[in-house]
């Protein structure tokens, strides 16, 4: 149990010494374009939800000064061009690259770009296909961006890393690092206030003991 406190100790001194915002990499991604998008010469959306099966949302977004659609429906999600209705394509490591240096706030370059269908543990929840975009500095800072709509669907970095491996050691969960209900932190709990209450009682017992020994001394 001493091991664990200390586990807890280290852990909550890491993630209380660096504000939250840092943690998510807020700093990392550029605010977005509040212009509004031209609507003068698009395709109506009737026309995209026309062909689609099932749709629960089409959106207009604008990418790379372009404006799309993107479908969602019960196949999944879709790219639309917006100007000419026409489908597009799933994201390319170009369009990646382009994209990901768009939404990429601090200075410097790409490192590597790699489209993952094995889900790493940092987005654990996601689903493959996957751009990982890398870029240069110090907290290897990644963007993780959807082929299927260009969009950012997460960012990491080091300093992202060392709060998710202690946030699993604080909550001793070890294989999904979200369970803060799981049975081995409950025994963990509840055998520290056993020892907690344990150790209380016999400092009050231990103070009692000396007053008895003072004064059976002055008798």
């Amino acid at each position: 149990m001493g091991v664990q406190a200390l586990f807890w100790i280290v852990s909550g001194l890491y993630m209380t010494a660096i504000h939250i915002d840092i943690i998510h990499g807020d700093h990392l991604i550029r605010e977005p374009d509040a212009k509004p998008i031209a609507t003068d010469g698009l395709v109506e959306p009737s026309a995209i939800l026309q062909g689609a099966d099932q749709a629960s949302s089409l959106r207009l977004v604008q990418q790379l000064d372009q404006p799309l659609y993107i479908l969602t429906d019960a196949s999944g999600q879709a790219l639309y061009d917006a100007r000419s209705g026409q489908k597009l394509p799933l994201i390319d490591e170009a369009g990646a690259r382009r994209r990901a240096e768009r939404i990429y706030a601090p200075e410097g370059g790409i490192v590597k770009a790699e489209l993952l269908t094995d889900i790493p543990g940092e987005i654990r929840g996601r689903a493959a296909p996957i751009w990982r975009v890398e870029f240069e500095g110090m907290w290897k800072p990644t963007l993780y961006l959807s082929p299927h709509t260009g969009e950012l669907l997460s960012r990491r970095h080091d300093l992202w890393r060392g709060f998710d491996f202690f946030w699993m050691l604080h909550i001793m969960d070890y294989e999904t690092r979200d369970n803060m209900n799981n049975a081995l932190l409950k025994v963990a709990t509840w055998m520290m206030v056993a020892t907690s209450l344990s150790g209380a009682w016999l400092l009050i017992f231990s103070f009692r003991r000396k007053r008895r020994v003072r004064k059976k001394a002055a008798a």
